[in-house]
């Protein structure tokens, strides 16, 4: 059914003021260090016309997953092209974690001479993290990390201990870019599954999360504690419906709650942190089919429905675990298990805006894409840092969507998805964003006076190339951006037509 929006925007009542950082990424330990992550798809699998087949059976570690993973080199944080898009995107957290962190070795001396220590997968060289700090400084970005907590650095019935951490962050302070937040343990509702010291228990996990938040607020207070990080996994079917709306790693192993972990902790936490993917992409479908949505999907309201859902969840826990605090998604994207097929297109981008829009209504924070310019899922493409559709998407909202958030008063539905901030500008006046997920029917948008417009759409839902008002988003001479210029149309009538994203400035 065709949808009708009038913009109002005297009627709009403030909800709250969000974090100008919003929008941040995360890049993966493994890509700083060199390591596995989710092997490519090929062309024909992100075209949609060739399936995605699982050839090896699944051998039951987030490193060791026979033909999904390949070993990729070190990224080339110093790369131009990568530092001039990253900075584009505008003032953004940078994390580095994921579970390969928990077991990397910190050689910032090189006693090691590339010989990963026992009880550890990996060794970051002091190059390699200075490489991460002068990135840092270049884009303006401000550092998250997780710490070193396996095997190698102690066994399960022995307490944590810092010897780890304390060179990461000595190192980062003596450089002069400091780590402002840390999370304990990526996933640690996986416990060893995330690398953590075999027959790890939950209260072991909880007292050496109490030891590191105790060690971090002495000797580094004005670093922010931020936790649990945990996978969620499935938070229950939709209403009538047998699909899960979570997923991630979690759906696939036993799990322990975001209670477990911290009932029974006596630190408390700065900023509270959470994972969410819209479930399983076709790497691990096989696994869990209930939490793996087909592209077919990928529009429909009970698709986009999930990221708001799960943030309404975690705000509950956050109120309990840190009330007042900020609700950080420390790792966000199309899918588990590095993206679906489609999520380097188009066809991703309004489940990304919807994302943004929805979790803003429900909280403030920040929203940590994963990954910056790895795998499937990344804002760029690994290698030659080539702009996917969402990184334009993403560099749109920064320039358009300022940080007071509007209650609209329109409910979600099919067709209309409104969100409404102050204007990036700082000028007087609303901005809008529309989501037209409709396959089929125009929405049409009443206009209370003239308007600024950038309607998102692309040729095909899974194009590679999307284009704003019609003009396709690609590089230029020098990986010079492209002009994203809006168009004037006159009070009235807007028709907006199916599957587009479209930003409203009055």
């Amino acid at each position: 059914m065709a949808q009708f929006v009038k913009l109002n925007p005297d009627s709009l009542k403030a909800l709250h003021v969000g974090n100008e950082r919003l929008v941040s990424y995360n890049i993966e330990m493994t890509e700083v260090t060199g390591g596995t992550f989710w092997k490519a798809y090929t062309p024909g699998q992100i075209a949609g016309t060739e399936p995605f087949v699982l050839k090896n059976a699944f051998a039951g570690n987030a490193d060791a997953m026979g033909d999904l993973m390949q070993y990729y080199p070190p990224i080339n944080l110093y790369d131009e092209k990568l530092r001039k898009l990253a900075k584009a995107i505008g003032p953004a957290w940078v994390r580095v974690s994921g579970s390969w962190s928990t077991k990397t070795y910190y050689d910032f001396d090189g006693s090691t001479g590339g010989k990963i220590p026992e009880g550890y997968n990996a060794v970051l060289t002091r190059e390699q993290w200075i490489g991460v700090l002068d990135f840092c400084k270049a884009v303006g970005g401000k550092l998250l990390i997780s710490v070193a907590n396996c095997e190698g650095l102690h066994h399960a019935d022995e307490p944590w201990n810092p010897s780890q951490a304390e060179q990461i962050f000595a190192l980062s302070k003596e450089y002069g870019v400091e780590i402002e937040a840390a999370e304990f343990v990526n996933e640690p509702n996986l416990l060893a599954m995330s690398g953590c010291p075999k027959g790890y228990t939950v209260e072991q996990f909880v007292r050496d999360e109490d030891l590191f938040a105790r060690w971090l607020k002495e000797n580094y207070p004005n670093c922010l504690y931020v936790g649990p990080c945990t996978t969620e996994g499935v938070a229950g079917p939709a209403t009538g419906s047998k699909k899960a709306v979570g997923g991630g790693i979690g759906d696939i192993f036993p799990q322990v709650s975001t209670e477990a972990l911290l009932d029974s902790t006596q630190e408390k936490l700065d900023t509270y942190s959470y994972h969410y993917y819209n479930g399983l992409s076709e790497r691990l479908a096989t696994l869990v089919p209930s939490a793996h949505w087909d592209g077919s999907q990928a529009l429909s309201e009970e698709y986009l429905d999930v990221a708001i859902n799960m943030a309404k969840l975690h705000a509950k826990k956050r109120d309990i675990y840190c009330p007042e605090g900020e609700m950080w998604v420390t790792e966000a994207g199309d899918a588990g298990g590095g993206g679906d097929t489609w999520a380097s297109t188009y066809l991703d981008v309004p489940r990304t805006l919807n994302e943004l829009g929805g979790f803003s209504v429900v909280s403030r924070g920040i929203i940590f894409h994963n990954t910056l310019a790895s795998s499937d899922y990344g804002y760029m493409a690994p290698e030659t840092h080539e702009p996917r559709p969402n990184y334009f998407a993403v560099l749109l909202w920064n320039r358009i969507m300022g940080t007071t958030v509007y209650d609209t008063a329109e409910p979600i539905r099919e067709g209309a998805h409104v969100y409404a901030h102050s204007r990036a500008d700082g000028k007087p006046g609303v901005a809008y964003l529309v989501i037209n997920n409709s396959e089929t029917e125009p929405t049409t948008v009443t206009l209370p006076k003239d308007a600024e417009v950038y309607q998102l759409s692309a040729e095909t839902v899974r194009s590679q190339t999307m284009l704003c008002n019609g003009k396709a988003l690609v590089l230029g001479e020098n990986n010079t951006l492209p002009e994203m210029a809006p168009v004037t149309v006159q009070a009235g009538e807007l028709s907006l037509p199916a599957a587009t994203c479209t930003f409203i400035v009055l």
